[in-house]
């Protein structure tokens, strides 16, 4: 077994843990002897960045996981403090925003898909946004709903990060994941890794 993390911090998040395990950490303990884990994920990686990480993966790769999509999001964070006439202008302006990446997600699941064995998605989590979290947990629904329609149309089975990492301890600052996340995050990826067909 050689499982493959793909994406952004949510995977690569070892530069907040102030010096304690990472995800990947707490996934090569989790797997012992019964496998590896290579980190392919980079800090601050984009939709667009995903296939050069595909591109340096490993040739024996049995089990991929890709999360990624939140910081194309947080690209569109300004929109929600552009001034407009009524509610559905704003959500007519957030939903351009939401379908450019709606395309580039898609696309690259179409990409990447006849490559990796084994892909599973993860969702954009919700963070830890303390008093904003109402408004950016609603835009964040509509980049969400985004990843489950790609995954659907391609047939991959998706990780609801916002069921997953969804107490303030979870998290290291408002969007990242800390020690504690990363170690909810890798017993999920051992849990499926040990499914024959992951729902």
């Amino acid at each position: 077994m050689h499982i493959v993390l793909l994406g952004d911090s949510v995977f690569d998040n070892a530069p907040y843990t102030a010096g304690g395990p990472a995800v990947i950490d707490h996934l090569r303990e989790l797997l012992g002897d019964r496998g590896q884990a290579s980190l392919l994920a980079v800090d601050g990686h984009r939709v667009a960045d995903v296939w050069s990480q595909v591109e340096r993966g490993p040739s024996d790769g049995t089990h991929h996981f890709l999360s990624i999509g939140g910081n194309d999001a947080l690209d569109c964070v300004e929109l929600l403090n552009h001034p407009v006439g009524t509610a559905g202008e704003g959500l007519a302006l957030l939903g351009e925003a939401v379908e450019v990446f709606a395309e580039a997600y898609w696309n690259l699941l179409e990409r990447i898909k006849p490559e990796p064995s084994n892909l599973q998605v993860c969702t954009i989590y919700n963070g830890n946004f303390g008093a904003e979290a109402p408004i950016l947990s609603a835009a964040v629904r509509l980049f969400d709903d985004a990843i489950q329609r790609a995954a659907l149309d391609h047939g991959l089975p998706v990780i609801e990060l916002r069921d997953l990492l969804n107490r303030p301890e979870h998290y290291a600052n408002p969007i990242e994941p800390g020690v504690l996340g990363g170690r909810v995050l890798a017993e999920e990826i051992v849990r499926r890794v040990g499914e024959p067909e992951p729902s």
